[in-house]
This record gives structure tokens, C-alpha cells and sequence, in this order.
């Protein structure tokens, strides 16, 4: 009896050894299944025109995305808005990893600011990787008056609001660029905002604005025509190494276009890891970063970590500049 006793009590428990087991093997399996990623081609939203910047680096990233992916990767475009209409989209998306969409500071952070109904809120952005800056300038036509920044600074204390600046739209980098100089230096500048980059050259080469806070891949573009007379990196810009920087020249002032990729909130971090080693393999590659530099753009490498700091530390700035504005248009 006792035997009998035995032999029940070890079939059961081998019984629940292999229950346990199985369960055991079936979360192991669906563990699995979660992190196989990715299985199909994956969407990339440009929230702008084709063949601006942010399309022109998706193009030159597309091709190494699929060899490290081992996915197709398709662009497609969602304009509207400065890019509200392609992030707002990019938010409501299922976070499975096969949507995402390149992103631009300051649009993401001055957007919800100004209108509520964005369509998205600055949060809700899910970085992968940031990996290019435009950095702004000050600019002035060759045959300007102003050969430094000084000269600049000087001419504008002794007749405020005389000297106009141009660059494109309002709440955008050039238009920061230029409420920090005139904070910081105590100046008056009319700025001028235009429709884009390409009209706020044209203005300054043709003698209608008397300088621009530009975009460094256009201001590399006309050394026989304009003066740069600052840059807005934290270091020299390598594409034009002699132009000093503000801040050697007394104004800390970091002003960029900053360019990433970002997925829909909630999205598995695994999957976001998966994304994020092959954007940095991108960002990382000494070609890329060669080709960047020579078109005036300033590469870098920000994983999703860095990327979601960086977007806070900038929340923080943009966001007094901002009030700023608001304040002076009640005024």
C-alpha cells in the first residue's frame, strides 16, 4: 500500500514537473515571438516635401537601414503644418515598429507651445536617434559694412530695430538664433521671416535683408558672396573652420536644426534597441559623416537615451523662449 502511496505521489509530481515545464516553454516561446523583429518592410514618414532635408537624409540612410534591418524600407511623406501633420499621425500609430518618422527640434517642442491643437504633444515624440544638426549663423552679403561680429553688434546698439535679419518663418532656429543674439548683446533687430531657407538667401543676395540667420548647408554654399560672421555650435563647424563660434566671441549661444527618427509612444523597447543599433551604425560611419560635413550639415550620434535628455534640456530653453515671444507680441 505504501508503494502504491509512493508511485501516486511521484506520478503526480512528475506530472506538475511537465505542466510547469510546458508553461515553462510556452512563455519562453512567446518571449521570443515578442522580440522577432522586424519580419516586414517598415514605413519611414517624412512629415515634409520630398527633397528637402529631412528626405535627403532618409534617402541616404534607406539603403544601409535595409542591409542592417534586413527589412524593406519604404519612404513616403505626410507634409503639412512645419511637419504637425506627419507627427500627429506618427502618435496615433500602432507601436509594433514598422512606422516611424523623422522629427525636427525646435518643430516638436514650439509646435504644441503655440497651438494646442497640434495633434501631438512634445512627449509623446518616442526618439530612436538623433543624428544631424543645421547649425545657424549670423550671415551678411561680402560687400556689407560689418566684417565682424562686433562691427554687427555695434552698428545695431547705435540704431535699434535698424538693421533687419532675415530667415525662415517664425518660432524656427534663425528666428531663436536671433531673439538670443538680441537678449544677450542688448540689441534691437527686425527680423524678417520668410516662407523658407531658400527665399531668406535669395533675399540677402539680392541687397533686400542686411543679414540672415541661415542654415549652415547654405551658408557653405556662397563663400564668394556672403561673410559669415558667427556660427551657433558648441565647436568650430568643421565645413567652415574659420568662422569663430558665438560663444568665442562672448554669446553663448547653441543654435541648431536638429534631426532624428522617432516611434510611436509605448513601443517595446526591445524593438526600439533593434532600431536604435542600426541608426547609430548609420550615424557612426565615417562616409555618412564625410558626406553630411560637405553638404554643411554637422553629423551626430544620440542614442534614444541621450535623444529623450537632449529633447528635455532643449523643452527647458525653447520653452522660455517662447514665453518671451508670447509676452513681446502682448506688448
Amino acid at each position: 500500500m505504501k508503494k502504491l502511496k509512493y508511485l501516486l505521489l511521484a506520478s503526480i509530481l512528475l506530472l506538475a514537473f511537465l505542466v510547469a515545464g510546458c508553461g515553462s516553454s510556452t512563455k519562453d516561446q512567446k518571449a521570443e515571438k515578442k522580440v522577432e523583429y522586424p519580419t516586414k518592410p517598415i514605413t519611414y514618414v517624412i512629415p515634409f516635401d520630398a527633397g528637402g532635408q529631412s528626405d535627403i537624409e532618409a534617402r541616404r540612410q534607406q539603403p544601409l537601414l535595409e542591409k542592417y534591418l534586413g527589412q524593406p524600407v519604404t519612404i513616403t511623406y505626410k507634409p503639412g503644418g512645419g511637419g504637425a501633420v506627419g507627427w500627429a499621425e506618427l502618435v496615433k500609430q500602432k507601436p509594433d515598429g514598422y512606422y516611424m518618422a523623422g522629427f525636427n527640434i525646435p518643430h516638436i517642442i514650439l509646435q504644441p507651445l503655440e497651438r494646442k491643437d497640434a495633434g501631438y504633444k512634445t512627449e509623446e515624440i518616442n526618439p530612436v536617434a538623433i543624428f544631424q544638426k543645421t547649425i545657424i549663423g549670423l550671415a551678411v552679403p561680402k560687400n556689407s559694412p560689418y566684417n565682424t561680429l562686433e562691427d554687427f553688434i555695434k552698428a545695431a546698439k547705435a540704431k535699434p530695430g535698424s538693421i533687419t535679419v532675415g530667415g525662415s518663418g517664425t518660432l524656427t532656429g534663425p528666428h531663436l538664433f536671433t531673439l538670443l543674439l538680441e537678449k544677450q548683446a542688448g540689441i534691437k533687430l527686425q527680423y524678417i521671416p520668410f516662407t523658407g531657407a531658400a527665399p531668406a538667401t535669395q533675399a540677402l543676395l539680392g541687397g533686400h535683408s542686411q543679414a540672415m540667420a541661415g542654415n549652415s548647408d547654405d551658408l557653405v554654399k556662397y563663400p564668394d558672396k556672403i561673410k559669415v560672421l558667427g556660427i551657433a555650435s558648441a565647436d568650430r563647424f568643421k565645413a567652415l573652420p574659420d568662422v569663430p563660434t558665438m560663444k568665442e566671441q562672448g554669446y553663448d549661444i547653441q543654435v541648431s536644426v536638429d534631426r532624428g527618427v522617432a516611434v510611436p509612444p509605448g513601443t517595446d523597447p526591445v524593438i526600439v534597441k533593434k532600431l536604435e543599433e542600426a541608426f547609430m551604425k548609420i550615424a557612426n560611419d565615417e562616409n555618412i559623416k564625410a558626406q553630411m560635413l560637405k553638404d554643411g550639415f554637422e553629423p551626430v550620434a544620440m542614442n534614444a537615451e541621450q535623444s529623450k535628455k537632449y529633447i528635455e534640456e532643449r523643452t527647458k530653453v525653447f520653452t522660455e523662449l517662447y514665453k518671451q515671444v508670447a509676452a513681446e507680441k502682448k506688448q
